[in-house]
């Protein structure tokens, strides 16, 4: 039995620090997008991680940001610079051997939602989907109507606030789209329960849009 490939590596000109995570006969990548170096997030994405590499999809999380970077709020809110900094790393990823010519998709929380979906829309064509989890895909609004690439967005049910930036952004959203809210979860999604819901709805949407693309 072939073991799951976990390795640190270096990304883009900037060398961004990462972690890459491979399952055997990986069908697809998923590329965890934060708009800052978020306390806490390490646990909910290596959970939501372990729940895509079943469903043969291998991950990519690394912050857009470098250590200087994040102490200086400033750049955590230009998503124009992160927007950038994620071309370069799917850039990377299509140049990189363990993930060459396999789909790509992204993943957003906060306002690395917004990041996914302006990167989406400036690399038309290779993003083939994208999730945004507790997102605020409404701050990408000038770029919603452009995004070609699926878009689920997820949001906790508890999460009035959520919720309303999330009905926004799917009205201007000019893709193939879908909210799912799950039911009495909070924005960090930490009720039993709510984050494997929100993982399993993550993976099916990947697995229709990337998995199954690729085995065609």
């Amino acid at each position: 039995m072939v073991a799951i490939c976990k390795e640190r590596v270096w990304v883009g000109p900037l060398g961004l620090a990462g972690e890459l995570v491979t399952p055997p006969e990986a069908a697809a990548v998923v590329v965890f997008v934060a708009g800052a170096n978020r306390a806490g997030d390490d646990a909910r994405n290596g959970a939501m991680a372990q729940v895509l590499h079943r469903h043969a999809i291998a991950t990519l999380c690394l912050g857009l940001l470098r250590a200087g970077e994040a102490v200086d709020g400033r750049h955590g809110v230009d998503l124009d610079l992160l927007a950038a900094r994620l071309e370069q790393v799917m850039q990377w990823a299509s140049t990189c051997d363990a993930l060459a010519g396999l789909p790509v998709g992204l993943l957003g929380t906060g306002s690395g939602a917004a990041v996914a979906l302006q990167a989406s829309t400036q690399r038309s064509g290779s993003v083939a989907a994208v999730v945004s989890r507790s997102g605020r895909p409404d701050l990408a609004e000038r770029f919603l109507q452009r995004v070609n690439a699926p878009t689920l967005l997820i949001v906790g049910g508890a999460d009035a606030r959520a919720l309303a930036f999330n009905r926004h952004a799917l009205r201007m959203l000019g893709c193939s789209k879908r909210l799912e809210v799950v039911p009495a979860a909070g924005h960090r999604f930490e009720e039993p329960g709510a984050l494997n819901g929100a993982a399993e709805l993550t993976a099916d949407w990947f697995s229709s849009h990337l998995v199954r693309r690729q085995l065609a």
